[in-house]
């Protein structure tokens, strides 16, 4: 959410910075809405100062012995009159904060403006992708030959955009994880959280999530409970209407969490194999700061999640997205995109955004420097997607006879060096 007193002061300009988002901001709309809210709430104000001023009078007329009864009619009439402008300014209110929260958080200066992904912008790429000398296969032909990968179980048991993991499938998965988190707390200062995975409105709200993105969710039903899309939304929210001591931030917070996503939007897409899930595993890293360290710590928490791919040894490029491109809630993301040789293609595996203050004012979250109080800055990124992962090892390190290859920094997680073909499925 916005800052209302920037907006009022700088509406113009920011009008035209989300305009390169796509977004056209309805100024007339805002101002005559200000306007009213204003003009409401300061004839509410008069009038209070009015009755105030009717009330004492009345008390000294009382002290004198003399008839108040005009008076305290007068003072009736005000406070009906109070009580209607008080109505109007409940509704007024509601209607500007329904607009504030529905318009995206303004892209920062550094970001390059756009009109879709393809105006993204690559910064770095990291290793060469492999050579076969054979036609490498996708992840969705490999896993069931390998018979660690069951989509047709996976089916039967719930739908379509599942999959069950089997033997060294379903070590892989959960060797992954634990080697992030691992990483992530023993070298690059995380600590780790264990979150719920289900959460509630006001904690969606929070992050950005609701009302906008309701969509894509799942909700329990009959409860105020939801599926958490990712952990970013519970770790954010454990500090949710509380102050930070300015000393202890950076705070930096990894979680690995199980992600539930309807996918509304995307259907028709990725509708092979593993990429688009409803349900996937992923390791979150979330970061606490000061409005003027999240920059560089935007800068630090993308190299932690590149440092993953590094140390897998797989091919990855950063870009930074484009105005066009960001979510909702980011003033900047960087794309880690790795290469998948059966997709002859770079596809994202993570995203680490700075949010600046956009998540921390509509969840309440303020910092304390002294008897200064303002807004924290929320970051995070996937450090990474476990599932993206497994795919891009299992496709990056495939073999010509059909096996996989593991790499080094992963093999002590699973005593193994290579996946074969396992059993068949039982």
């Amino acid at each position: 959410m916005h800052d209302l007193s920037f907006f009022r002061a700088n509406l113009d300009a920011v009008a035209a910075r989300l305009s390169t988002r796509g977004l056209v901001l309805d100024v007339e709309q805002f101002r005559d809405l200000d306007s009213r809210r204003r003009a409401v709430l300061t004839e509410c104000e008069s009038l209070r100062a009015q009755r105030n001023a009717e009330s004492q009078e009345i008390a000294k007329l009382k002290k004198a012995g003399a008839d108040t009864s005009q008076q305290q009619a007068k003072v009736r009439s005000l406070g009906d009159r109070i009580a209607e402008l008080e109505e109007k300014v409940q509704a007024l209110e509601e209607e500007f904060r329904s607009l504030l929260t529905a318009i995206p958080n303004i892209p920062h200066e550094s970001v390059p403006v756009g009109k879709s992904s393809a105006d993204n912008v690559e910064i770095h790429r990291f290793g060469q992708p492999p050579t076969f000398d054979f036609e490498p296969k996708a992840h969705w032909d490999l896993g069931p030959q390998l018979r660690i990968l069951d989509f047709e179980r996976a089916s039967k048991i719930t739908g379509a955009r599942f999959a069950v993991y089997w033997g060294l499938g379903a070590r892989l998965e959960r060797a992954l994880i634990n080697f992030m988190l691992d990483v992530h707390t023993r070298e690059h200062g995380y600590t780790e959280v264990l979150p719920p995975f289900l959460i509630n409105s006001a904690s969606l709200f929070g992050t950005g999530q609701l009302p906008k993105f309701a969509a894509d969710l799942f909700k329990i039903e009959g409860s105020d409970f939801w599926l958490a899309p990712t952990a970013e939304v519970p770790v954010t929210n454990l500090y949710r209407e509380e102050t930070l001591e300015a000393e202890a931030l950076p705070i930096s917070l990894c979680a690995y969490t199980p992600c539930f996503r309807a996918e509304a939007g995307s259907y028709g897409r990725d509708v092979r194999g593993i990429i688009r899930q409803h349900q996937f595993q992923k390791v979150e890293l979330v970061k606490f700061t000061r409005p003027d360290q999240s920059y560089a710590e935007l800068e630090k928490l993308t190299a932690d999640a590149e440092d993953i791919l590094k140390r897998l040894g797989l091919p990855f490029r950063r870009v930074v997205l484009c105005t066009a491109d960001l979510g909702f809630a980011s003033a900047k993301t960087y794309d880690l995109e790795v290469w998948l040789p059966g997709q002859n293609d770079y596809r994202e595996i993570s995203s680490c955004s700075n949010f600046e203050a956009f998540q921390a004012r509509r969840a309440g979250i303020r910092l304390r420097s002294g008897k200064k109080t303002e807004y924290v800055h929320t970051l995070n990124g996937s450090g990474l997607a476990v599932g993206r992962t497994w795919v891009a090892i299992v496709e990056n390190y495939q073999q010509k006879d059909g096996s996989v290859v593991l790499p080094e920094a992963i093999r002590p997680y699973l005593n193994a060096e290579i996946l074969t073909a396992q059993a068949e499925f039982r």
